[in-house]
């Protein structure tokens, strides 16, 4: 383990901190990163704040418009419940919108996975909430007339204006809900869950009528009327500005365009563009943007790669270029690899807190493994940090599958890192199971001793990564020093 030379699993190549340089430039990073950290923690107890803040106000907003004055028998206990839970599901929604908006705010604060990870997990209690709500409204309206829940539904249904739209609603709700389950998602195609959860916009909108013409709760001049319409507003404004205009305008200003495919191994290749001001994505490394080539019947696709490089000056001519590189993981990816040379590229993002923006400690570890090393390739490359203070681990079953390898092994060299390259059979260590045999028991903390102090950046497969992530966390790394990005879209 100790060895100076790359030549078998788990050997290093070290290097003197006295010898390389820190790029030109640079600036002391002490106490730059732990402020930095502070910062995007607040960001998140302000994201917190909000979310909890704005279901408060829903339910405030019908207290203080009187609507307990109202309830003053089991009928009328039933139907307030129901309105107070169609209330508290509409709100969920529009939270479950802003956290796919892309916003960069919340971008910034808990990443692109984790927001969306909190918006799966709110589909289910926004759908409970609106089943309740109808189930609610039907029996206590039903309790009111005489009449069962079923009738009652059916009379709302037929005689009530706008209730028909309502129903259409729940109706898509429980669709985009029930095929956003892993079970379900499974059996179909990217595409068509992409194109079924897209009708959560259309079931927004269904809502909207009944809520302002059904009865007096968004009545003219009431604070219930405004605060509703402004989270209408305000919802679709953020998703037109920041999921469609955004991505136009950064299409257009850095008219992207198809170099060249460069095979790198079975299945596996980069894809170089180049077009104009591309220095305004320099520092992105290890955040993902997605990527549309429009060639025939590919326009349509849509492709979330991490930078593979920073953007950089062409080595044959002087048009900036930059780099993604791409494993056939489906159908999808694998037809890139057909590209031409001039296909234009339309391109999202960049997205993600797999990035400098995470850091939080002066010192740096990255582990990766398949397609999942090369965003780490351009962390390492644009990531401040002075020869000794970063670590790097490259996990596949042979040196032919450490992609980029050669690349990280310059850096590592000219930054001052200490690489390691973990090859060969997976271990039967129960510790250490996304290690290789060949490393025996040895465990993280023998690679890194000082990784308690270390930021840790994870990238690779949803099941690998999470042994990584177990390991480090009984190896003592905090939670907030943790940084992974899932591959398995």
């Amino acid at each position: 383990m100790k060895s100076q030379l790359l030549a078998s699993p788990g050997q290093r190549v070290g290097v003197s901190p006295g010898q390389p340089q820190a790029p030109a430039g640079r600036k002391s990073t002490k106490g730059r990163f732990a402020a930095q950290h502070r910062q995007r923690m607040f960001r998140t107890d302000m994201l917190t704040v909000a979310l909890w803040a704005s279901l408060a106000a829903a339910l405030a907003l019908w207290l203080a418009d009187g609507g307990m004055s109202s309830v003053g028998n089991v009928t009328q206990a039933v139907t307030a419940v129901g309105i107070l839970a169609g209330l508290a599901g509409m709100d969920l929604v529009f939270l479950m919108l802003l956290l796919a908006a892309r916003l960069p705010f919340v971008d910034g604060a808990v990443g692109h996975d984790r927001a969306l990870e909190f918006h799966r997990k709110l589909g289910k209690p926004a759908l409970y909430l609106l089943l309740a709500h109808g189930l609610l409204l039907a029996t206590g309206y039903g309790m009111a007339e005489g009449l069962n829940p079923v009738s009652e539904a059916v009379a709302l249904w037929t005689l009530v204006p706008d209730m028909w739209l309502a129903f259409v609603s729940m109706a898509l709700f429980i669709a985009v809900v029930v095929t956003s389950l892993v079970a379900v998602r499974r059996r179909f195609p990217y595409e068509f869950w992409y194109f079924v959860h897209l009708l959560t916009y259309l079931a927004v909108a269904v809502a909207l009528p009944h809520q302002f013409s059904v009865g007096g709760l968004f009545a003219e001049g009431t604070w219930q009327r405004w605060y509703w319409l402004a989270l209408y507003i305000g919802t679709g404004s953020a998703l037109a500005w920041f999921r469609i205009a955004q991505p136009a305008i950064a299409t257009y200003r850095h008219q992207l365009t198809v170099r060249r495919v460069v095979p790198l191994a079975p299945g596996v290749f980069s894809i170089e563009m180049s077009g104009l001001r591309l220095n305004e994505l320099s520092g992105n490394g290890g955040r993902f943007f997605v990527w549309r080539f429009l060639a025939p019947g590919m326009w349509w696709q849509a492709h979330p790669f991490s930078l593979s490089a920073e953007p950089q000056m062409g080595k044959s001519s002087r048009q900036p270029t930059l780099r993604i590189t791409v494993r056939n993981l489906g159908a999808g990816s694998a037809r890139l690899a057909s590209l031409k040379p001039g296909t234009k590229v339309a391109i999202e993002g960049p997205y993600g807190v797999f990035s400098t923006a995470a850091r939080s400690r002066e010192h740096v570890v990255m582990i990766g493994t398949g397609i999942g090393i090369t965003p780490l390739r351009a962390l390492l490359e644009s990531t401040p940090f002075v020869p000794g203070q970063a670590t790097v681990l490259l996990r596949g079953s042979s040196t032919e599958e450490l992609f980029l390898g050669d690349e990280i092994l310059e850096l590592c060299r000219k930054r001052g890192a200490t690489l390691f390259h973990l090859t060969g059979p997976r271990s039967a260590n129960s510790q250490g199971a996304w290690l290789p045999a060949s490393a025996g028991t040895s465990q993280l903390r023998d690679f890194v001793p000082d990784i308690t102090d270390a930021d840790v950046y994870i990238c690779g497969p949803s099941a690998w990564a999470r042994q990584v992530l177990a390991e480090a966390k009984r190896s003592g790394v905090r939670e907030e020093q943790l940084h992974y990005e899932r591959f398995d879209w």
